[in-house]
């Protein structure tokens, strides 16, 4: 267990507390600062995304097939399933000349509200192109066809596009396999378990390019470019990696994971952070973010004004009424 990261209040009085650990890497990959247990293991979950794609662009496989910077973003994101990311993901499929019955990600409604009432006035229902991992493993399908290995099989632990994804996350975040664990992940592909400043050691990587092979850091590049460029396509409307990319302007790439795993790199700078709440509840997992970024000087006072929204939620009952907050208690200690 790491220690306690945020806070919830209703009305004056704590109602509820979050635990976690945080751990911010420098580009010479060793810590910077940390709270929690900066070694403890935790599964990247979709925090992995701009990691896999990276083969996706340094084998060749995006261009070969046309894929645009917005493509490019959602085959990186952790989408709404609005009508801008669903688009994206059936113009990439549409590319590789497949239909969305070669995703095997699994179906569920869109997570954007709006976009789910719309869908089902209209008489539609949702399918694999609506899973918020559609565009990764529109992405993963790209680099099966490319490898000419069978795509009805990519997420399989053995298959070709995987051992990619596993030598680049080996080579970002200087781990070999017995630092690492395998299981399954909510969209059917292999997801990671790994010390959590190695994965925050991956991120800074993604950050600092020195060091890197030419191809890894031109294919970094353009995917970090991409991200930047249409970072609706990373979350969506009124989603937190979509608005501090958004309001950064190019400052950092910021990427959820499932059960409260969060990572950033702050681009130029070669800093990587990463973040886990013990009880995964992803509530607390923005706030905590936001907050490192605070202490760390990367905000501007009117960035922070945009972006406070996230770094102490308001609560607030059935009638709109607020009744509580969620905010951080923590402060980093130097490593």
């Amino acid at each position: 267990m790491g220690e306690i990261l945020v806070k919830v209040t209703r009305g004056d009085q704590i109602e509820s507390m979050h635990s976690g650990s945080i751990v911010v890497v420098g580009p010479d990959g060793k810590r910077m600062y940390h709270i929690g247990e900066p070694f403890r293991p935790a599964f990247s979950r979709s925090a992995f995304k701009p990691i896999q794609a990276i083969p996706l662009v340094e084998s060749g496989a995006a261009d070969r097939y046309g894929l645009n910077d917005k493509e490019l973003a959602v085959c990186c994101g952790s989408h709404n399933g609005e009508s801008m990311h669903t688009e994206a993901v059936l113009s990439v499929l549409n590319k590789l000349g497949f239909t969305e019955e070669a995703l095997t990600c699994g179906a569920h409604p869109p997570y954007y509200k709006p976009a789910y009432e719309e869908l089902l006035r209209s008489g539609g229902h949702y399918s694999p192109v609506h899973n918020n991992c559609s565009g990764n493993h529109a992405g993963l399908l790209a680099l099966a066809k490319h490898l000419g290995s069978d795509p009805h099989h990519y997420r399989e632990p053995d298959h070709p596009v995987q051992a990619q994804v596993k030598d680049m996350l080996k080579q970002l975040a200087g781990t070999d396999d017995h630092e690492l664990k395998w299981a399954v992940d909510g969209c059917g592909i292999p997801t990671v378990m790994l010390p959590l400043d190695k994965l925050a050691a991956a991120y800074a990587k993604l950050a600092d390019l020195s060091g890197l092979p030419s191809g890894t850091a031109s294919a970094i590049r353009r995917i970090t470019g991409a991200m930047i460029s249409h970072p609706e396509m990373i979350s969506g409307t009124d989603e937190y990696d979509t608005e501090v990319i958004r309001v950064l302007g190019g400052k950092v790439i910021t990427k959820v994971g499932a059960e409260g795993v969060h990572c950033t790199a702050l681009l130029g700078k070669g800093i990587g952070i990463a973040l886990k709440i013990d009880d995964g509840n992803s509530r607390a997992a923005y706030p905590a973010a936001l907050e490192v970024l605070r202490q760390l000087g990367v905000l501007s006072s009117e960035e922070l004004g945009q972006l406070e929204a996230y770094r102490t939620p308001v609560i607030k009952n059935h009638l709109g009424e607020a009744v509580g907050r969620i905010e951080p208690v923590f402060t980093l200690q130097q490593a």
